[in-house]
């Protein structure tokens, strides 16, 4: 039976779905995205290490390359083209707010809460943090095994930070992800878990550990990390610190087809910044929802393949049976 091939028309696509990767920050080394190999994959279960942001609105992508003339002869004449810059810019808003959204949506570090110590003296980021407890051997990204005496000081419903004790290292922090750059070294040990993107919600507590609600962003936790109870988290207008992600949204068309902007290497350009979308677009003082706008400068990489240097790629997977 023959197979009822169609042309085409132009894709049809209500949302964009987003996706950010940590990036190696100190070997600038990017997530990769292979559109050939990949792009079939469910919008539900983005391979790993991809991290789904779910649905963002205002997207917008803007060149901001710029090409000049090559001139030569008498009267100068154009000979050909070549780029004298080469930058591109994305934003748009997030729909939800949790600790990845908000760190994206800021210029600078992005810190955990962390529990306060009985009496500890109050600061701007959060007073010094409650002791924290030693992760023990065997525990996985969703299970994490403790002491009997240390399980016992946590409970579901809590929210937990797990990573490496502060010890005065210089240099980016944070394991796999870099939460900061740290350029002279500090007092504070609790440090790296205040800036670390391995956090979780308990939804099981036991005498023999925690059950997290979903994997931790790091993987199973490092030898000698460390777990605390974190209350929420807080981030600063200013600093010299920048975050940088891999970055892929993708929109989905109606016919089946996709469209995948693939940005190997996104930083934050703009500081914190909240939008607000009225619930109720006829009654104005009502209910508002309250948006992170993140705003973000590509940077380039090398491709492999003829050693051009780029800052976005754009594939396109047309729908079953369209013509090409």
């Amino acid at each position: 039976m023959a197979a009822n091939w169609f042309q085409a028309s132009a894709p049809v696509s209500r949302r964009v779905r987003a996706y950010f990767a940590p990036v190696n920050r100190a070997t600038q080394t990017p997530v990769l995205f292979d559109a050939s190999e990949q792009g079939a994959f469910n919008l539900e279960a983005a391979p790993s290490p991809w991290v789904d942001l779910g649905w963002i609105q205002e997207f917008a992508r803007k060149s901001m390359s710029k090409s000049v003339s090559l001139l030569t002869g008498i009267p100068a004449a154009a000979l050909e083209q070549v780029r004298s810059t080469v930058e591109a810019q994305v934003s748009f808003e997030f729909l939800s707010w949790t600790k990845l959204t908000m760190a994206l949506a800021t210029g600078s570090q992005h810190m955990n809460l962390v529990a306060p110590a009985s009496g500890a003296a109050g600061a701007a980021d959060g007073a010094e943090g409650a002791t924290a407890v030693v992760v023990q051997t065997g525990s996985t990204a969703t299970a994490i095994t403790l002491a009997a005496t240390d399980a016992a000081k946590f409970a579901a419903g809590m929210w937990i930070a797990i990573d490496a004790d502060y010890t005065g290292q210089t240099g980016y922090v944070g394991s796999p992800v870099s939460g900061a750059y740290v350029r002279q070294a500090l007092s504070d040990v609790d440090y790296i878990r205040r800036v670390t993107f391995n956090v979780g919600l308990i939804t099981l507590a036991s005498g023999s550990g925690v059950t997290l609600a979903a994997p931790l962003l790091g993987g199973a936790p490092a030898a000698g990390a460390k777990l605390q109870a974190i209350t929420g988290f807080v981030d600063r207008e200013g600093g010299s610190f920048y975050q940088e992600w891999s970055g892929l949204f993708v929109m989905q068309g109606t016919q089946g087809e996709r469209v995948f902007f693939y940005y190997p290497r996104l930083q934050t350009m703009a500081g914190s910044e909240e939008g607000s979308a009225p619930l109720d677009t006829k009654q104005k003082g009502g209910l508002e929802r309250l948006l992170l706008r993140g705003q973000f400068l590509a940077l380039p990489v090398t491709d492999q393949l003829d050693g051009e240097r780029v800052l976005c790629y754009r594939s396109f997977l047309p729908a079953a049976n369209a013509t090409i």
